[in-house]
């Protein structure tokens, strides 16, 4: 089956307008530039990988909520807060804030690193079960964010005053930073990489 690079089609990545490629051209209806491929695809996801990986390590060990009560400060961080949860008998919600706050994160920096090992690699890939994979990774990433809606929802709920104060903490803007990354760098991951190798 011919593909719109071999039919020398480029689709605009801004508007997804399906034109003529021309190198050094911009799309004729939003002016972006026209490339047939992400430009250093590679190079960006591996990069952002990087900085989601380093940001692993404060998002899990610096406190991610502040609890003050009659003045004293209880920090939590994310094991902490799931040992709370098992201790308080509700081991389902500790479950889903382990899975969501730290299997997800790695299994997706994983992931996306492997599938970038196997971009490089020199033989043919499948291209298939990788971009299975992708898609799994990028639907799950929308819930990577529920530890810190759960931190807004408390500091929604509780009340603000002198005896009662929760905030967020350090570590919830590690963990912020580890989805950002992780998302960026699963849009920056141009899958059409795959059947580029594949037809080598």
């Amino acid at each position: 089956m011919q593909s719109a690079r071999d039919a020398g089609l480029c689709r605009c990545h801004t508007c997804g307008l399906l034109v003529e490629y021309v190198p050094h051209h911009d799309c004729p209806r939003c002016g972006s530039a026209l490339h047939q491929r992400i430009p250093n695809s590679l190079a960006w996801t591996w990069g952002l990988l990087a900085l989601a990986t380093f940001m692993l390590l404060p998002a899990n060990l610096l406190p991610i909520t502040l609890f003050y009560n009659k003045g004293i400060l209880q920090a939590d961080t994310i094991f902490s807060g799931i040992q709370s949860l098992i201790r308080s008998h509700m081991s389902g919600i500790a479950g889903i804030v382990f899975v969501a706050s730290i299997v997800v994160p790695i299994m997706k920096i994983i992931g996306l690193a492997w599938i970038c090992l196997q971009l490089q690699r020199t033989k043919p890939v499948r291209r298939k079960r990788q971009l299975r994979m992708y898609r799994i990774i990028d639907f799950i990433g929308r819930w990577s964010m529920l530890d810190l809606f759960v931190i807004s929802l408390m500091v929604a709920l509780v009340d603000r005053g002198i005896l009662l104060d929760v905030s967020a903490g350090p570590g919830a803007t590690a963990f912020a930073g580890v989805v950002v990354l992780t998302m960026l760098s699963a849009k920056m991951l141009d899958t059409r990489l795959l059947w580029d190798k594949a037809d080598r």
